[in-house]
């Protein structure tokens, strides 16, 4: 997949605007400064036929940057800046476009123009916002010693952590739709970033900042 370097460098320089802060920790702080818009523009792909990466993710946020250069998901090219994002895979998006237009689409391009036609480019950015946490390295581990703790977003929303086994490693995240399946941590696609100050989870489905 392919965070577009042009799109992400546009809005990089805000970044250092945006006031985030960075919460204590207990323990040593990670020093890597590998953006996660590096990591998931590595494997150089777009739209495939594989469900459970994060092509129409990339693609949405290089989306959202092209129509607002100026906004604050550019956080996500810089490494420096503390923060956890947690990741939907193009399943979770073929979902969403499911529930929100009726129609199963089968190709990732028609699952991101759908949601995007449905919904505006305006509530993509926030929907995208909503799975950042700003300020805060989240790793698995303390994701599973976290239940119940509530998670304030980029987006200016929470969502709360629900640890439902932690031998098991099995997590959901509670949003702020009641009506739909609330997404839970994939134990395959934990802590991708390790060591540095951006760490990401992948998720099952997307989170939901309200009733959409």
């Amino acid at each position: 997949m392919t965070f577009r370097r042009t799109a992400w460098a546009a809005g990089t320089a805000l970044v250092t605007g945006l006031g985030l802060a960075v919460a204590p920790a207990a323990h040593a702080a990670p020093t890597g400064t590998t953006s996660l818009a590096e990591v998931l523009a590595s494997d150089g792909d777009t739209f495939d036929r594989n469900w459970y990466d994060y092509d129409i993710l990339d693609q949405a946020v290089a989306a959202v940057l092209a129509a607002k250069p100026d906004s604050p998901v550019a956080v996500l090219a810089d490494g420096t800046v503390p923060l956890t994002a947690f990741l939907p895979n193009d399943r979770a998006f073929q979902w969403l476009a499911l529930d929100l237009d009726r129609r199963w689409y089968r190709s990732e391009e028609q699952v991101l123009t759908a949601i995007a036609t449905k919904v505006g480019i305006d509530a993509v950015e926030q929907v995208l916002l909503y799975h950042v946490v700003p300020g805060a390295t989240i790793d698995s581990a303390t994701a599973l010693a976290s239940d119940g703790a509530a998670l304030t977003t980029a987006q200016g929303g929470t969502f709360t952590v629900d640890v439902l086994s932690k031998k098991r490693a099995i997590v959901r995240l509670k949003d702020k739709d009641r009506n739909d399946f609330d997404p839970f941590l994939v134990r395959s696609k934990l802590d991708i970033n390790e060591g540095n100050a951006q760490i990401a989870h992948g998720i099952t489905a997307v989170l939901r900042p309200l009733d959409l």
